[in-house]
C-alpha cells in the first residue's frame, strides 16, 4: 500500500473549487469530480464500473461543452443558461441533462459517505443501499435499478475500506469530512440552481 493518503494523491478536492457570484466554477468542479470517482475504484470491485462508468460519461459531457464554449460555460450556472438558449427544446440539452445526471450521482454518493460517517456501527452496502434510494433509485427504470442493487452489495467492509484512503485515521478523517462538506455544499447549491431554472430535478 502507497505511505500516500489518497486526499495527497487526487488532484482537485471538491474543498479547492471556486465558488463565486456567478457560479461554480465548470472546470474545477470536472477535475474534483473525476477525483471522486476513484473513490470508488477503492471499493476494489468490478461491480462498481457501472457507477465510476455513469459518473465519468455525465463528466466528459460537461467538459466537452465547457471546451466548445470557454466563453460561455466557466460556471455551471453559465453553462446552463447558455445550454438553455441554445436549445429551446429541453429535449436537445444534451449537456444539461449529463450535469443533472452527474449531480445525481454525486448526491448518492455524498449520502452514502454521510450515513456511513454518522453511523459508525453500520457497513457501507446499508448506507450506500440507502443512499440509492433516497436519490438515484426514483430517476432509474426497472431495467438498471438491479444493476445498481447489485452493486451496493458489493460495497466493501468499513474496515476494508477507510485504511485504504491513508494511515493514519485520525489525519485522513478531517480531510474526508471537509472533502464531503464541500461535495454536499455544491450539491445542494446546484440542486437549488436546477429548480429555480426549470432545468430538471437533481
Amino acid at each position: 500500500m502507497s505511505d500516500q493518503q489518497f486526499f495527497e494523491t487526487i488532484t482537485k478536492s471538491y474543498v479547492d473549487v471556486p465558488i463565486t457570484e456567478a457560479g461554480v466554477d465548470t472546470a474545477a468542479f470536472c477535475e474534483a469530480s473525476e477525483n471522486l470517482v476513484k473513490i470508488f475504484g477503492l471499493f476494489g470491485n468490478p461491480a462498481f464500473v457501472v457507477v465510476q462508468n455513469d459518473l465519468t460519461g455525465n463528466i466528459g459531457k460537461v467538459r466537452a461543452y465547457l471546451a466548445a464554449n470557454p466563453g460561455s460555460a466557466g460556471t455551471l450556472e453559465s453553462l446552463l443558461a447558455h445550454d438553455k438558449t441554445s436549445h429551446p427544446n429541453a429535449k436537445d440539452r444534451t449537456t444539461t441533462s449529463g450535469l443533472m445526471w452527474l449531480l445525481r450521482g454525486l448526491k448518492f454518493t455524498a449520502l452514502g459517505l454521510r450515513a456511513n460517517l454518522d453511523n459508525k456501527d453500520e457497513e457501507l452496502s446499508a448506507s450506500f443501499t440507502k443512499a440509492y434510494e433516497g436519490s438515484l433509485k426514483k430517476h432509474h427504470g426497472m431495467m438498471v435499478r438491479p444493476v445498481f442493487y447489485l452493486a451496493m452489495k458489493a460495497c466493501p467492509y468499513r474496515a476494508t475500506f477507510y485504511p485504504k484512503l491513508g494511515e493514519p485515521q485520525e489525519a485522513v478523517m478531517p480531510k474526508l469530512l471537509e472533502w464531503l462538506a464541500a461535495l454536499e455544499d455544491i450539491v445542494k447549491r446546484e440542486e437549488g440552481v436546477f429548480k429555480a431554472g426549470g432545468y430538471g430535478e437533481v
